[in-house]
Parts: C-alpha cells; sequence; structure tokens
C-alpha cells in the first residue's frame, strides 16, 4: 500500500527531530567533558577542508544542472551558495597552505565571508518559487555575482584586518569569530527551517535531504560558536559533521537531478504521444469520417463500404505503426510500403493525386524513417484539409551528400510570414530538428506550399 503524503511527512519530521535531540544531546556532552577543542591534525585539517572544497563544488555542478533542465529560481540560488562555499574554501583555505605558507587572518577572514555570502543563498533559496526562462544566461550571470562576492570578500578581509583565533589551543576568543559563526548558525537555521515547510507543502524528496543536511550544517556551526580558542591546524568533531552533510547534499542533488531528467521524459514522452496521434490516427478517422459524410449524402453503400473497410484496416495498421514509433523503432514494413500504403489510402476516394518518388540510393536511419514518415503524412494531410490542392508532388532524393525529403502542392497556399502556424507546421518542425534536420517552408497566396527537409549528413 502507499503511504500518505501527510503520514509520510510525519514520519519524516520525527526522524528529523530524532537528529536533533541526537546531535544536541552529543554537544551537550561534547562541551560538558571539554571535548570541544578537537585535535591537532594539520594534515586531516588540509584533506577536510579539500573534501568540503570538493564536494560542495560538485554539489554547486549538479544543482546547475537541475537548474538547467527545471528553470527554479531556487535551484539557481543553491548552486550560487554551494558555488561560493565551495570556491571560497577552496581559494582562500585550502590552496594558500598546500602552497606552503601559514594560514593568515586575511584568507580566514576571506574563507568565512565565502561561506556567509553562500549560506546566506542557501537560506534564501527555500523562499524562492518562481521559474526563470532564459536558464543559461541566468546562471552565467550568477557565477559572475558569485566571482565578485568572492573578490568582494577578500577585498573587506584585507581592509578590516579583524582578529581570528589562530593562536594556541586555551587561549582568548575572538568576538568577531564568534559572531560570524553564531551568524553562520542562525542562516543554516533559517534554510532548515525553510526547506522542512517546502517539504510540508510539496512532499519533494530534494527538500528533504537539503533539510537533514542543512540540521548537520547548523550544529557544525555551533560547535564553532562554543569551541574555545585553537590554531588553524585543528580538527574539531563539528568538521566531520560538515563533511558528512556535504555527501548526504550529493546524494540527495544527484537524486533530484534522476527525478528531473526523469520528469523531463515523461513531458518529452506526453508530447510525442500527442504528435502521434495527431499525425496518424486522427487523419485516417478524418478520412474514414468523410467516408461516412459521402455516404449520408446519398452515395451508393456498394461504393463506399469498401472504402470504410479499408479505412478501418488502415486504422489498425496505423496504430501498429504508432506503437512502434512510440517505442523508438521502425515500422513494421519498409518505409517505401508503408508510404505508398498510405498514399494509395488517402487518394482512394479521387480527390488528390499524389506522385511519390523515392531515390532508391537513399537510406534511412530507424530514427528518420518514423519522423520523415509522419512530416510526409502531416503534408499530405494538410494539402487535402487546409490547402484544397489537386496534386502533390513527394520526393525523397540524393543530391552529393544532401539527402532532401521535399513535400509540394499546387494548393492556395498562406502568407509565409504569418507567425500563426497551426499545430501541423510546429510538428514537422519538431520532428525535423528530432532527427537533426534542417526544416523550411516556402508559400505564397494562389503559389500552393512546399516543404523541404534536409536530413543530417550520413
Amino acid at each position: 500500500m502507499q503511504s500518505h503524503p501527510s503520514d509520510r511527512y510525519r514520519s519524516w519530521l520525527a526522524g528529523e527531530l530524532l537528529l536533533v535531540c541526537l546531535l544536541a544531546l552529543g554537544t551537550v556532552l561534547l562541551l560538558v567533558t571539554n571535548r570541544l577543542d578537537g585535535y591537532e591534525l594539520p594534515n586531516a585539517r588540509i584533506a577536510l577542508d579539500t573534501a568540503v572544497a570538493i564536494v560542495a563544488s560538485i554539489v554547486a555542478l549538479l544543482a546547475a544542472i537541475r537548474f538547467l533542465v527545471e528553470g527554479r529560481g531556487m535551484d539557481l540560488l543553491l548552486a550560487a551558495g554551494f558555488l561560493a562555499i565551495g570556491l571560497g574554501t577552496a581559494i582562500f583555505a585550502v590552496v594558500p597552505v598546500v602552497a606552503g605558507s601559514e594560514l593568515d587572518p586575511v584568507e580566514a577572514w576571506a574563507a568565512i565571508g565565502a561561506a556567509l555570502f553562500g549560506t546566506a543563498l542557501l537560506a534564501l533559496a527555500p523562499f524562492v518559487a518562481r521559474r526563470v526562462t532564459k536558464r543559461r544566461r541566468a546562471l552565467a550571470v550568477t557565477i559572475g555575482i558569485v566571482g565578485v562576492a568572492l573578490v568582494g570578500v577578500w577585498i573587506d578581509s584585507r581592509v578590516l584586518r579583524l582578529e581570528l583565533d589562530l593562536g594556541p589551543a586555551g587561549g582568548a576568543r575572538s568576538v568577531s569569530v564568534i559572531v560570524a559563526y553564531a551568524l553562520l548558525t542562525v542562516l543554516s537555521l533559517v534554510a532548515v527551517v525553510g526547506f522542512g515547510l517546502r517539504y510540508r507543502r510539496h512532499g519533494r524528496d530534494l527538500d528533504s535531504w537539503l533539510t537533514l543536511a542543512l540540521t548537520l550544517i547548523v550544529f557544525a556551526d555551533l560547535h564553532y560558536v562554543l569551541a574555545p580558542a585553537r590554531s588553524s591546524d585543528y580538527v574539531l568533531q563539528s568538521d566531520l559533521l560538515r563533511v558528512l552533510a556535504f555527501v548526504v547534499l550529493l546524494v540527495g542533488v544527484w537524486r533530484a537531478i534522476g527525478s528531473a531528467e526523469f520528469g523531463r521524459a515523461v513531458a518529452e514522452e506526453r508530447a510525442r504521444v500527442a504528435r502521434e496521434i495527431h499525425d496518424g490516427l486522427a487523419q485516417y478517422l478524418f478520412a474514414l469520417s468523410t467516408q461516412v459524410s459521402m455516404l449520408e449524402s446519398g452515395a451508393s453503400l456498394d461504393e463506399i463500404l469498401p472504402r470504410m473497410k479499408y479505412a478501418v484496416t488502415g486504422a489498425q495498421q496505423e496504430a501498429q505503426f504508432a506503437v512502434l514509433a512510440l517505442s523508438s523503432a521502425a515500422g513494421s514494413t519498409p518505409f517505401d510500403s508503408a508510404l505508398k500504403r498510405y498514399v494509395d489510402f488517402l487518394v482512394a476516394d479521387g480527390g488528390l493525386d499524389v506522385e511519390v518518388q523515392i531515390d532508391p540510393k537513399v537510406t534511412l536511419a530507424p530514427d528518420e524513417e518514423i519522423e520523415v514518415f509522419r512530416i510526409v503524412q502531416e503534408g499530405l494531410a494538410n494539402a487535402r484539409k487546409h490547402a484544397e490542392a489537386r496534386q502533390v508532388e513527394v520526393s525523397i532524393t540524393q543530391q552529393g551528400d544532401r539527402r532532401i525529403v521535399r513535400v509540394a502542392d499546387d494548393g492556395a497556399g498562406f502568407d509565409n510570414d504569418d507567425p500563426g502556424a497551426g499545430q501541423g507546421l510546429k510538428n514537422m518542425r519538431s520532428r525535423a530538428a528530432a532527427i537533426q534536420g534542417v526544416f523550411s517552408l516556402s508559400s505564397a497566396p494562389g503559389k500552393g506550399t512546399a516543404i523541404e527537409v534536409v536530413l543530417r549528413a550520413v
């Protein structure tokens, strides 16, 4: 049985509260037993900072990919926030130490400033609901803003020259350090509440993962507030919490990307099903309704009944073809036979004369066969229903290394600059793009219409 969303949320909330209680109890025990000062492990300090920088940057990349897929403003802020944290940690905390120099107050404060900027973006993210249309441009601008912000915190650190706990363990605490990490704790807590509320409203998997990871970060920052003064070579228990939090983030965002890609695939498949119905079965049903109308108008049953049987048979074959097309396979019969069978059915009532020329040298890939068939099918249907054409020429030819599909009719034509293109033309453009083909259309009132698709090079 499937659990109700409210039941799932209550179970998640109980687990979140249990985690908070365990982390709070652990913090109290460490504080009472004077274990918050950590251990002097310079190499481990570098390793942990490097891990945070790498994982935060990966999470930023994954969030950016998800933003490009879905266009959510929240994902853009997540990408920017984690990018600021990852780059700030790498540039200001890891690179100087790896280069062989001691971490001075300017660099340490720049790393803290980058963390404050990034965490502020994370705190804002759950409260942003709008979607972005120009995604690539928005992402490029955001990356630029992050770069400018990192330069800004570096300059501020050099100008302010604030004190930092870089002396021996157990020395006097810097008030500015306590305030900075307290602010980080508050910002992380705001993010926890925000994503928790989002999970209650929407039940999205990513929100629950973000809440879990940010809960760990809240207590990691809190440990820095409560810890006694220590040198930058020390590793606190909170550092392990921070690394664990970013691993949780990595898993959650990766799962969210998979969900986003699946959602996009479902949307694309729905659009494809709509095209198959419009371009396939709907055309046969239209032809069938035409025969029924002729019968109602007094046409001979002996003349119309064979055509209706032929239409039903064609519709059944079309349904089989559509099923194969939807599974990205070619039709059950050769392409030219399927096309000619459709043309024979279309011209059975004598209302349209169609000439088909297929160059035997032209070879089509399975995906091309499906889309070319549908493009020609749509072109013929438009010529019959809308253009009131009497003659149509269909050709698939090879000109050098170019394979050209052309459908030209002698119908009424239309203004080629008319922006109100119908669904049929939009479908043909989409189908041509799906097989990397170049679609072009030429038409003028009273001069017919010609549709041409230049297929990809082989």
